[in-house]
């Protein structure tokens, strides 16, 4: 089993890789292997809408974001990091989020995800509740934690001192592990349910 960590800070190894890599350190406890793709420093754009990837199968900006849609395709789910940049996720990650979700068509509906946000000291639960969302609108079962998933700190040495939120962090682990495994076993036996597809509106009425 995989589990694609995804850093969406500037800073290489700031206080979200300090989260991710307390949950990447416990995910392998847990026999499920990770990896922790740094995109918060790459000029990622965001969405041009102009639909090609709908015939194409993937963005027509090549650059990063069609390259991981692979790797979230073989996945078994994928976490999201991110700094608090104005009580939200960074803009690059953001650009990086609505591009892959989006044109990554394929069916997301086994796959877990979770969001960890990281910030000095508050806008942890604004950008929370926007990670959150591409996942709920992919129909992904989320992960959740002992607390919501943040950490606290100017910089990384301050995020390992944060003793509840790297708590936090090693119970996330160990909660996707097991949901991970759990939807595994179950597609061994279980068929993945019907999604029913067509019914688009947009409340205007003729």
């Amino acid at each position: 089993m995989k589990l694609l960590l995804i850093n969406g800070s500037p800073h290489k190894h700031g206080t979200t890789y300090a989260a991710l890599s307390e949950v990447a350190r416990t995910l392998k406890e847990e026999g499920v292997d990770s990896e922790i793709i740094q995109v918060g420093h790459l000029p990622i754009r965001g969405c041009l809408a102009c639909y090609s990837c709908r015939t194409s199968g993937k963005c027509i900006i090549d650059d990063e974001v069609n390259e991981i849609a692979k790797k979230f395709e073989d996945s078994d789910g994928i976490i999201v990091g991110s700094p608090v940049h104005y009580a939200a996720p960074s803009g690059t990650l953001i650009c990086f989020l609505d591009r892959l979700f989006y044109t990554a068509s394929f069916d997301k509906r086994t796959k877990i995800g979770a969001a960890v946000v990281c910030a000095r000291r508050g806008g942890c639960t604004a950008a929370f509740d926007v990670l959150n969302k591409y996942f709920t609108i992919s129909g992904m079962p989320v992960v959740s934690s002992t607390y919501w998933n943040q950490v606290h700190g100017a910089n990384a040495e301050d995020a390992t001192l944060d003793e509840e939120g790297m708590q936090c962090m090693r119970n996330l682990a160990r909660n996707a592990a097991f949901l991970a495994k759990s939807i595994s076993l179950g597609k061994q036996t279980l068929t993945v349910p019907a999604s029913e597809r067509g019914s688009r509106t947009n409340f205007i009425r003729r």
